[in-house]
């Protein structure tokens, strides 16, 4: 993929990398992002200099989730491959080494959601939304996010997050678990920088190791077991009702930026 047309940008700013979405549609998740994650935080991995990394976007969204208005047009075995690129992908962004702050600078849905999960602290702009929307629109969640989940939201809040599909902001995000703090415009940025500087105020070796303990029976249990459950998301995501949903959504989507 040719880096200039890359939807996703990273850069380093002495010791912090920061990697950002600047993609098609709100950075709604096609392949491209989706590889465009991938390298972005490869270099973050491999890059010495580098000792944690600020997740953001551009634009009014964070991440609205799937890129439906492509993601529609795939037969099963293109679709298929999609979502194993996803996994992949997720995976990659749950196991890296170096702390992450994702600074949420808008609505955070569905797989904008997800993304978020994989961070270790998640910030989110006052007045902004996140959330899981997969149930409303007929899809179960898949097999990795649904762990993903359990690790991170507050057993109480699974219910309404994963089973009820609601949107969360500000304090009720917080008190969920879907992030950990509310900023305003103003102060989400800096703020961000300042817990990534505390991170990489401990002892980088030992941060590492001790990331890697907590999540890594998660890690072992989605990479075990994703590609099994997978034939069940896209039983789902064909089925003739679940089609109709997704083509209103994307006809709306398509009046609306009209």
């Amino acid at each position: 993929m040719n880096a200039m047309a890359s939807p996703v940008v990273f850069s380093r700013d002495g010791s912090i990398g920061t990697v950002s979405m600047q993609g098609r549609h709100g950075n709604a998740l096609n392949r491209d992002l989706l590889q465009g994650l991938g390298e972005a935080f490869s270099r973050a991995a491999d890059d010495p200099r580098v000792r944690g990394v600020l997740f953001t976007s551009t634009g009014k969204l964070f991440s609205p989730g799937l890129d439906l208005q492509e993601l529609l047009a795939l037969e099963r075995p293109a679709m298929n491959d999609f979502m194993a690129l996803f996994a992949n992908v997720l995976l990659d962004l749950y196991s890296f080494p170096k702390p992450v702050v994702a600074a949420l600078s808008g609505h955070a849905v569905a797989g904008g959601c997800v993304l978020a999960l994989t961070a270790d602290l998640r910030v989110l702009l006052r007045g902004a939304w996140i959330g899981l929307n997969e149930v409303k629109v007929g899809v179960p969640l898949p097999y990795g996010v649904a762990q993903l989940l359990r690790e991170t939201v507050h057993p109480p809040a699974l219910t309404k997050v994963a089973l009820l599909g609601l949107n969360f902001s500000d304090e009720e995000a917080v008190a969920a678990g879907l992030v950990h703090a509310v900023q305003d415009e103003g102060r989400l940025q800096p703020y961000c920088r300042e817990q990534l500087d505390r991170f990489c105020s401990r002892g980088s070796v030992a941060l590492t190791h001790t990331k890697s303990y907590l999540r890594q029976a998660a890690v072992e249990r989605i990479r075990a077991h994703d590609h099994a459950h997978r034939d069940e998301f896209l039983d789902c995501w064909f089925l003739p009702e679940t089609r109709r949903r997704i083509e209103e959504i994307v006809a709306s989507l398509k009046k609306r930026n009209r």
